[in-house]
């Protein structure tokens, strides 16, 4: 079964400053716990796709205008409080696999190596429909 896991950020739930203003070598450290996280993934055949995003601040809100033409806008806003850092997709044979995962990046280290313990949102990816439909 396909999971997503989705690592978000909260500024109102988190005890740790975002990752903006942390110092070089933490955000190589959590950096590195990614990659290596993300290695282990493969080894054991789980991973499908993984990626971090940019921050908030570089994204676009893109609506459909008259005729289709696309109407696009900065945001989030600044008001945004919590927005989607990064992403996986694991295939994994059980549902309390997928929620192992989870709470091992969960754990991705921070500001002083300390845990993040960030919330992991963990989703099933949907199937296609069979084929009686």
């Amino acid at each position: 079964m396909k999971y997503m896991m989705l690592m978000q950020f909260s500024a109102a739930q988190a005890d740790f400053p975002s990752i903006d203003t942390w110092s070089a070598e933490e955000v190589a450290a959590h950096l590195d716990f990614m990659r290596r996280t993300n290695e282990e993934l493969v080894k054991s055949g789980e991973f499908v796709d993984g990626q971090g995003l940019a921050m908030p601040d570089q994204a676009k809100i893109v609506r459909a205008g008259d005729g289709g033409r696309p109407v696009v806008s900065d945001g989030p806003f600044p008001e945004t409080k919590e927005f989607l850092a990064g992403w996986w997709i694991v295939d994994c044979e059980t549902p309390e696999r997928v929620v192992e995962l989870a709470a091992a990046v969960s754990a991705a280290p921070g500001p002083g190596g300390r845990p993040l313990n960030m919330p992991i949102e963990v989703r099933a990816v949907m199937a296609a429909p069979t084929e009686e439909l």
